[in-house]
């Protein structure tokens, strides 16, 4: 079949009738072509829009993330309630746990304070938390860097005992024989602790040797002593690498106390050296007081621990309602505190009382039943001493 010209009256009806089919075939397959483009089109313009949704929740889930982690370093209990309410969390003991044990962006004295809480769920977190660690064939010391590196131990002391004796059942469980029982091991874990606070805290003069730690251990494993020998490798270890203890931002740290505090307001603080009066912004959190030049303020101009101190009234001419702090040790003992001087350097506090005075005799009351309320002792003693006795005698 061949066209002259284009002229199709040349060609025979049979060529004719073909060739009507092949230009029907023709204009069938472009319209086809046409639909099959309209389809990719459209199929091309949904996988953008699912690509751009999908972007959009990748982005709204890490901005929730984000927040969560926020909120959990001011306020830990609600922080986890946003995350599992947000479905960035699952409701059980297991996830929050593997949460925490990530730690990633996390404040980890939040992280001990979540553990440290006394409420059904928090024990069944701590349990998995504790279960995350692995210290298998470890020595105790290299245990112990390990579990206090994953958070920062809170100040109660109802709260240390409870997350040290799972710590020293987890380590029994896993190194079977290593000790007679889990009290020995939790002695001996708080022995080191405060060994490490001995040797290498710069305000500790009399640094113990290797013969006070022995003999401070003596008789704790089951009414019997200890190896020399793993006692001698305890000392060494520490001596030779002080424990890593995480710090955390300062920022977060006054978030902590600035969004949770038992008690804030002004009042008037007496100089320790000039007796001036000068008012501050007083926060009482944590077991710490802290005061500020300003409530603006980011950091504070002086931190005082409230343990081992006293709060008692006092009558002073030039100020009514007033009120200080002493100490528990002795009248002439320091307190032990921090302040920053007028080039923001860190300089250890000299006090021996702190005197401030409220501006009513209400607000007084109010300031010393709160500070009697946060005010603790060193919280390894009482508890060590009923710890050691019962490891004595198992």
């Amino acid at each position: 079949m061949q066209l002259t010209n284009g002229n199709v009256s040349d060609l025979t009806p049979a060529e004719q009738q073909l060739l009507a089919r092949i230009r029907r075939r023709k204009a069938e397959l472009l319209n086809e072509i046409k639909q099959l483009k309209d389809e990719i089109a459209v199929v091309t313009s949904e996988m953008a829009k699912l690509e751009s949704q999908d972007e959009a929740k990748i982005t709204t889930r890490q901005k929730q993330l984000s927040i969560g982690k926020k909120r959990f370093n001011m306020d830990p209990k609600k922080g986890i309630e946003y995350l599992i309410e947000n479905n960035l969390l699952k409701n059980t003991p297991e996830d929050v746990a593997s949460f925490l044990f990530k730690g990633e962006g996390l404040n980890k004295t939040s992280i001990g304070e979540y553990l440290g809480e006394k409420v059904d769920f928090n024990l069944k977190v701590l349990d998995a938390f504790i279960n995350l660690h692995d210290f298998t064939n470890l020595l105790l010391v290299q245990a112990l860097r390990q579990f206090l590196w994953s958070f920062r131990l809170p100040g109660e002391a109802q709260k240390i005992d409870r997350m040290m004796e799972k710590f020293a059942a987890r380590y029994c469980q896993q190194n079977p024989g290593v000790f007679s029982n889990a009290d020995t091991c939790y002695v001996l874990s708080f022995a080191i602790i405060m060994l490490n606070t001995a040797l290498h805290n710069p305000n500790v003069k009399e640094k113990p040797t290797v013969e006070n730690f022995i003999s401070m251990n003596r008789g704790i494993n089951n009414g019997k002593d200890l190896s020399r020998e793993l006692l001698v490798s305890l000392y060494e270890s520490i001596k030779q690498e002080p424990f890593k203890i995480p710090e955390n931002d300062s920022n977060d740290l006054m978030n902590t106390v600035v969004f949770n505090p038992d008690k804030e307001g002004w009042l008037w603080k007496q100089g320790g050296r000039y007796k001036t009066w000068k008012r501050r912004w007083f926060i009482l959190n944590d077991k710490c007081l802290y005061y500020f030049e300003y409530t603006t303020d980011k950091e504070p101009r002086g931190i005082i621990p409230l343990e081992n101190v006293q709060v008692r009234e006092i009558q002073d001419r030039g100020k009514p309602n007033c009120f200080e702090l002493y100490s528990a040790l002795g009248q002439n003992e320091v307190i032990k505190a921090c302040k920053t001087d007028s080039e923001g350097r860190v300089m250890e506090g000299r006090h021996t009382v702190y005197r401030m005075s409220a501006s009513t005799k209400e607000e007084k009351d109010i300031w010393v039943k709160c500070i009697r309320q946060s005010i603790s002792h060193n919280p390894y003693f009482d508890m060590l001493a009923a710890r050691k006795k019962k490891a004595q005698y198992h």
